[in-house]
């Protein structure tokens, strides 16, 4: 029922967009993008239709209304459907969406080959049974795997398992204190790191086709991470004593924790070949992506792509295509593809620009500070994320409207491409709600939780995370010259 009502208010909000006069200054085919621009925020916040699905009717919208819309070059011409549905599809030609494609095709082979869980086993089998002990050690588990494994939820499906299991072993009440902390504190590891590293989350690669195509810029894997490392490690520090203080563990030690974690691991056996040669390959590509730009000029999205090439070659291999295709979210990828095309649209035929300029003015911009348009972009944007399900949705709809807000604003010096990267760290603050993004879901799943307690939580961890925006854009970002 809650789909078809949130169906029937997308059409409704497109119709009411594409009914109401053309605004002065504004293309048809830019009237025409709002409207459907209107209709994704709707369907992305109702989740009136599953995301792959919501991707192939923004499509068939784009290639209609643009296709019957004036040609921006030539307003005596139409644009034609096939230049419609060209652009519709534009975004599958965005190097992002090869990594994107290519991180999920390494998520699969963690899985495949048992690494991941090997991984997290080891790391928790170091820390020792005393509760807060196990929940840093949940903690460096999620950031370890946030380097090795390019996909957020992939990484809480494998963590989640291995969570229940130990919560299990240790006899504790499964909707006990120790349980949901545990649960809340895995998730929220992976959002933070999240934004410590480009390659851990979809969004981040949305954020960066934007910057590639638009302001004909890059930010190497390096860059990022040293401008985004310090606000995740600060961040991480922050969970652990908003977590432990927020809901202290109903015991301190556990008997026989440190032996069923043993045990886990016995059970995995001797590392496989197939696992040390996906170590090796893992390794080695994080090492081209730490050193793009420094020692080599190859970008991440075509060392990405060749080492999941390498993964599928026979004797080098550590997969088959048959062991890979059922365990590849191609719905993400689609969505991913057709998000980076809605955005493209915006900005090309100036709808980006002309929204840009009513926030500008609406929110004083025009001469502001560069730390005062990040405190108020923040803020929307950790707003208008209660409404999304999908930080990679949010990234396509509210980027290019970032970059254009940048464009049009007469900071002196302000550098647009550090900006949209700092701004792109606050779209993935999905700490409040349960439903704000895929990984929180998986772990909700677990029932080991209230949704209150990730809410009270949550909002404790944000407001901690936009007074880091604040201080760091103040102190070292500004230093960087990002602000």
């Amino acid at each position: 029922m809650r789909s078809h009502w949130g169906l029937l208010l997308a059409a409704a909000a497109l119709i009411i967009v594409l009914l109401l006069p053309t605004p002065a200054g504004l293309s048809v085919a830019g009237h025409r993008m709002l409207a459907i621009l209107a209709f994704s925020v709707v369907i992305w916040m109702t989740e009136a239709l599953d995301y792959a699905v919501s991707a192939v009717v923004i499509a068939a919208l784009m290639a209609f209304l643009l296709g019957l819309s004036p040609n921006p070059a030539n307003p005596r011409v139409l644009m034609g459907t096939s230049a419609g549905l060209g652009l519709a599809f534009s975004g599958f030609a965005n190097t992002a969406l090869a990594l994107v494609a290519s991180a999920l095709f390494i998520a699969a082979a963690m899985t495949i080959t048992g690494l991941d869980r090997r991984i997290a086993l080891v790391i928790l089998a170091r820390v020792g049974a005393e509760t807060r002990h196990v929940v840093v050690g949940a903690i460096l588990v999620g950031i370890v795997m946030a380097f090795l494994v390019p996909s957020t939820t992939a990484r809480v499906a494998c963590l989640v398992p291995i969570m229940l299991g130990i919560i299990s072993a240790f006899g504790v009440n499964r909707k006990g204190a120790f349980a949901g902390m545990l649960m809340i504190t895995t998730v929220q590891t992976a959002s933070i790191w999240n934004v410590g590293i480009k390659t851990a989350a979809a969004q981040n690669m949305v954020a960066i086709g934007f910057i590639e195509r638009t302001l004909q810029a890059s930010i190497t894997w390096l860059e990022w991470f040293i401008a985004a490392a310090p606000f995740a490690m600060l961040m991480t520090i922050a969970l652990y004593f908003v977590m432990t203080r927020m809901m202290p563990p109903e015991v301190r030690d556990i008997p026989g924790g440190r032996e069923a974690i043993a045990k886990s691991l016995a059970e995995l056996g001797p590392m496989t070949f197939a696992e040390k040669k996906l170590m090796a390959l893992s390794l080695t590509l994080l090492g081209f992506w730490s050193t793009e730009g420094v020692l080599h000029r190859f970008d991440t999205s075509s060392t990405t792509i060749a080492a999941v090439a390498l993964m599928f070659l026979p004797g080098i291999g550590i997969m088959t295509w048959k062991d890979a295709q059922p365990r590849i979210p191609w719905g993400t990828i689609v969505l991913f593809g057709i998000g980076i095309s809605l955005g493209t649209a915006l900005l090309q035929t100036k709808a980006a620009v002309w929204l840009a300029e009513i926030v500008v003015a609406q929110f004083g911009l025009q001469q502001a500070t560069a730390l005062f348009i990040l405190g108020v972009m923040s803020l929307f944007l950790v707003i208008i994320h209660l409404g999304f399900a999908s930080a990679t949705a949010l990234a396509s709809a509210m980027i290019p409207i970032v970059i254009a807000v940048l464009q049009h604003v007469a900071t002196p010096g302000m550098n647009i491409v550090g900006m949209t990267m700092l701004l792109q760290f606050v779209v993935s603050f999905g700490f409040i709600l349960v439903v704000n993004a895929p990984q929180n879901m998986v772990a909700y799943g677990t029932e080991t939780f209230e949704a209150r307690d990730f809410v009270r939580t949550g909002l404790v961890l944000t407001l901690i995370a936009c007074a880091l925006v604040m201080l760091l854009g103040a102190t070292y970002w500004h230093w960087l010259g990002y602000t």
